[in-house]
């Protein structure tokens, strides 16, 4: 499993780059092994629907995800069983690092936690645990070339997602604009809800973790990061 994919949103081009080399490098250790290889991936943004696992993303910063994946599933082609397993945009539970402390984060030094627009943008999520699973299950019985969901929450709204925060921290909650929040201000303006129904229907998989509501409304939740 690839998992190893550099968060590093002030030279993303060179973080692509990374992942590409490391997908390339352990295509060639693995050529004609038929082993199993599995890597992470990101699910797309469709306007005005939930994307499925069939989608592919066209624009933004999930596009160059997209072509890593892609280049993974073309190692099938030298007889390696590879499959991606795409993360929505919170992977949340225990040691959460990503976009949903750093909004917290901005809330707290702003002094209100914010949404964009009216904030109905939808964001897919899952727990950690679950998506842990997911990849196990690719890895053990995944078909080669397939793109699978770890998704549990198909669409938690903006609003909402600020309000829980606000609960936590005692901030009042309001529009505001995506600037101090850096790249996940870039994505909190997108509507991108996305479905696992495939997924579960060919692994079998079914996520018993909290929500995302659910752990951000756990006392000490972004205490504990």
């Amino acid at each position: 499993m690839h998992l190893a994919f550099q968060h590093n949103f002030s030279d993303f081009d060179a973080a692509i780059a990374a992942d590409a080399a490391a997908i390339t490098a352990i295509g060639d250790a693995l050529a004609g092994s038929d082993r199993p290889f599995v890597t992470a991936g990101v699910t797309p943004a469709v306007p005005g629907r939930a994307a499925t696992e069939d989608d592919l993303s066209a624009f933004g910063p999930t596009a160059a995800r997209e072509a890593n994946a892609t280049l993974a599933l073309s190692l099938a082609e030298r007889d390696i069983r590879t499959s991606v397993v795409r993360l929505p945009r919170s992977v949340h539970g225990l040691g959460d690092k990503g976009f949903v402390p750093q909004m917290a984060a901005v809330s707290q030094r702003q002094g209100v936690s914010g949404f964009i627009d009216d904030g109905a943008q939808r964001w897919p999520a899952v727990h950690v645990r679950d998506a842990a699973s997911l990849f196990r299950l690719a890895l053990e019985e995944g078909v080669a070339g397939r793109r699978y969901h770890a998704v549990d929450d198909e669409g938690v709204t903006l609003r909402e997602m600020a309000e829980a925060i606000g609960r936590q921290y005692g901030l009042p909650v309001a529009a505001v604009g995506p600037e101090p929040y850096g790249f996940p201000g870039v994505l909190m303006g997108v509507d991108q809800p996305a479905s696992s129904v495939q997924t579960r229907a060919e692994l079998g998989w079914e996520p018993t973790y909290p929500s995302l509501l659910e752990d951000i409304e756990t006392d000490g939740y972004f205490r504990s990061h």
